[in-house]
């Protein structure tokens, strides 16, 4: 899949891309899961028809995940090796910017400590969980872009949506930190 932005800061490098994350070629896919990692609709729905039920399984075996946590299952028939499901808040439950931040960073922790090059991020939580999507784009982008800064393992982000709408918001996002970098 192509970029629709893409760009470089102290050897790590960011994308912005419009497509179906199953189709992610990184090390490790985002999937934004409920607490009890059961992938019926959505994101997760999707990963789990074309990455396999093994992957549903894997989760089963995991069980329970609380709000702004992550766990990790492998991708099955993926191109990903790994998918890290991250449970972000439902909007109306309260303290909800932490949460979701709490679960990127918890999915990015997993991505670093597996020693994982390259990860693929939806907007977690904007869905059907009903996070307002601009507000989720940029928590979701200033965490991942602070995390990256400092880690040893992780080089890549991919910010990868499959509508428009959310892709412009990262997109917007992206050019937001080129133009702070610059100054």
């Amino acid at each position: 899949m192509e970029a629709i932005k893409e760009f470089t800061f102290g050897g790590k490098t960011i994308k912005v891309i419009q497509g179906d994350i199953t189709e992610e070629n990184s090390d490790a896919i985002v999937n934004a899961a409920n607490s009890h990692l059961k992938h019926g609709g959505g994101v997760a729905g999707a990963i789990v028809r074309k990455g396999g039920y093994i992957i549903q399984k894997e989760s089963d075996k995991i069980g329970y995940v609380p709000t702004g946590s992550a766990a990790i299952t492998t991708a099955g028939r993926l191109k990903a090796k790994y998918v890290i499901h991250a449970v972000g808040p439902v909007w109306g439950t309260g303290d909800e910017d932490n949460k979701l931040k709490n679960a990127v960073l918890s999915a990015l922790k997993i991505a670093e400590e597996k020693g994982l090059r390259s990860v693929s991020l939806p907007a977690i939580s904007s869905g059907i969980f009903g996070f307002p999507k601009e507000r989720a784009a940029h928590i979701i982008f200033e965490t991942s872009v602070n995390f990256l800064k400092n880690s040893k393992n992780l080089s890549e982000v991919h910010f990868c949506n499959i509508d428009s709408t959310t892709s412009r918001l990262f997109e917007k996002e992206a050019d937001r930190f080129i133009g702070g970098e610059k100054q």
